[in-house]
């Protein structure tokens, strides 16, 4: 045997070993190093100010956390307590209300009685005790899941900055592919990577800020239902319904009718309309132009569905990973266009 196919062999060995170890981290570190690349240009500043690269990571990550980690914290902790301390006796006293208030809705609201009462249908009252209490564990057991995932993906997303520049230069030599073709790769996927990444944060904080603020008016936990709003609106089409239809029904059962029709012509027309619509698309606009420095090649259609299967794919994270293996695979698409152009024969003589 050659000692080039040995190495290869051992290689092959090693690499299947490698997987089996780190098995439980991919998906963290994939996630990690494309957040790494979607805040390149924010890690750059930071390090030209500082002349300092670890705390241009350090301070990077600082960021992410207190992006992510920080809401998501409070709001798994303050749904979970919330839960483990649901009045039963004021659940029960609402659902004969949203009965009652049913029978007698207004005819604007004839599109969504069919929803309601499907919805009140499957709700099983009596045993909603125990449903609320399996319910809180499940959120407690998963709150602790996900800041436990969160803090790895920081941890691996200072390293991708601190080593992203080292870890490139080794994989050029190795996979010995032109460097234009390398660089192409890279620029497409961080790109599209910059543009999701400021999309999702832009329209998590303005749309449900805007959501939280008129919430706090009337009496409700404006910095929760925010969050929870923010998070909601990340589902294209229905995000934000999910949120302020039930708000709604809440007011209309309590007979606070002028709040209830509040709650929808601000959802609709101020959130869904003038800001998703009109003002966040510019905003996304000036931060693209400001941080990310570049228009995107990939079609803004082809970014939504590709968040939409990421989501249903791989749940949360897949917002992630969804426009970046669709980036990937154009950027491919992209190179091999590009060759196959370069080694066309010239048929003009």
């Amino acid at each position: 045997m050659k000692p080039q196919h040995f190495l290869v062999l051992l290689l092959i060995v090693s690499s299947y070993w490698i997987y089996q170890l780190y098995q439980p981290f991919w998906m963290t570190i994939v996630i990690s190093s494309l957040l790494a690349m979607s805040t390149i240009n924010i890690h750059h500043a930071l390090e030209q100010k500082f002349n300092s690269k670890f705390y241009s990571a350090l301070l990077s990550s600082l960021l992410l956390a207190l992006v992510f980690l920080a809401p998501l914290s409070y709001f798994l902790t303050s749904i979970t307590i919330k839960l483990n301390s649901v009045n039963f006796m004021h659940v029960e006293n609402m659902y004969h209300l949203l009965i009652e208030w049913l029978a007698d809705a207004p005819a604007i609201f004839d599109p969504i009685k069919p929803f309601v009462e499907e919805f009140i249908k499957n709700l099983d009252v009596n045993n909603f005790a125990p449903n609320i209490i399996k319910t809180a564990g499940t959120v407690g057991g998963y709150s602790a899941q996900f800041v436990t995932t969160a803090f790895l993906i920081i941890i691996f997303y200072f390293f991708a900055l601190y080593y992203g520049k080292n870890i490139i230069s080794f994989l050029k030599k190795v996979i010995q592919l032109p460097a234009q073709d390398i660089t192409l790769l890279g620029f497409e996927l961080s790109s599209v990577m910059s543009v999701v990444f400021y999309s999702i944060i832009t329209t998590a904080v303005f749309e449900g800020a805007l959501f939280g603020i008129a919430i706090t008016f009337l009496g409700f936990d404006g910095l929760l239902f925010g969050i929870m709003y923010g998070f909601a609106s990340l589902l294209p089409v229905v995000g934000g319904a999910i949120m302020w239809i039930p708000f709604m029904l809440f007011e209309f059962s309590l007979g606070n009718t002028s709040e209830a029709i509040f709650i929808a012509l601000y959802s609709i027309i101020v959130i869904s309309i003038i800001a998703d619509t009109f003002i966040k698309p510019l905003i996304i606009k000036e931060i693209n132009l400001r941080i990310v420095k570049s228009e995107s090649k990939m079609n803004e259609l082809l970014i939504f569905f590709a968040i939409i299967a990421g989501l249903s794919t791989f749940g949360f994270w897949g917002m992630i990973l969804g426009p970046a293996i669709t980036a990937f695979f154009m950027a491919l698409l992209h190179l091999l266009e590009r060759h196959n152009s370069t080694n066309l024969p010239n048929l003009s003589h």
